[in-house]
């Protein structure tokens, strides 16, 4: 898949808001599944978001460059095993992938829109033989689960998805209107 985007722009949250950004070293699925259900439900109608597997952070949530980088050995590994942990998501929801190269180093990239099928929600841990799924949103920078208000909000938005979330697979760029773009 490409990405809509230019990913140095992404990396250095030149072209999406930090808020849109989660950053993950490696491969661990729990905060990640947690994540994407979060980036899927879209409580603050952002667009979703990204997750960007192999690329570190400092303190402040800055990215950190040269980037940690995933082994080229287990990118097909962490695509099975992630496809099997978003069949876990209620409903399933499947983000789509991109395995980028920056600065010589592997990235995986997640783009994962705002769903169709919301509100989602996720284990709070993809490996526990007894699970217990929760929603899950996005607070500023910080996946959090929903909880009172926010959860009674999150299920009052089911099948109320923005306008610019709504794929539209059929489209062709002929579709699109120079004047209306210009307007």
């Amino acid at each position: 898949m490409k990405l809509p985007l230019n990913l140095p722009d992404l990396l250095r949250q030149r072209t999406v808001e930090s808020e849109r950004i989660e950053y993950k070293t490696g491969w661990n699925p729990d905060p990640i599944l947690r994540t994407l259900c979060a980036f899927a439900n879209d409580f603050a109608n952002l667009g979703g978001g990204y997750v960007v597997i192999g690329q570190d952070c400092d303190a402040t949530g800055r990215p950190v460059f040269p980037p940690a980088g995933l082994p080229e050995n287990r990118i097909d590994k962490i695509q099975q095993e992630l496809l099997a942990a978003c069949q876990l998501i209620q409903p399933p929801y499947f983000p789509a992938l991109s395995v980028e190269r920056v600065e010589g180093r592997l990235l995986i990239v997640l783009q994962a829109p705002g769903g169709m099928n919301r509100p989602y929600k996720a284990p709070a841990s993809a490996t526990a033989r007894h699970k217990t799924w929760h929603y899950y949103i996005r607070r500023y920078g910080s996946t959090v689960e929903a909880k009172g208000a926010d959860e009674q909000e999150l299920l009052g938005l089911t099948a109320n998805v923005p306008w610019d979330d709504r794929l539209a697979q059929q489209a062709r760029v002929d579709d699109l209107s120079r004047a209306l773009m210009l307007d």
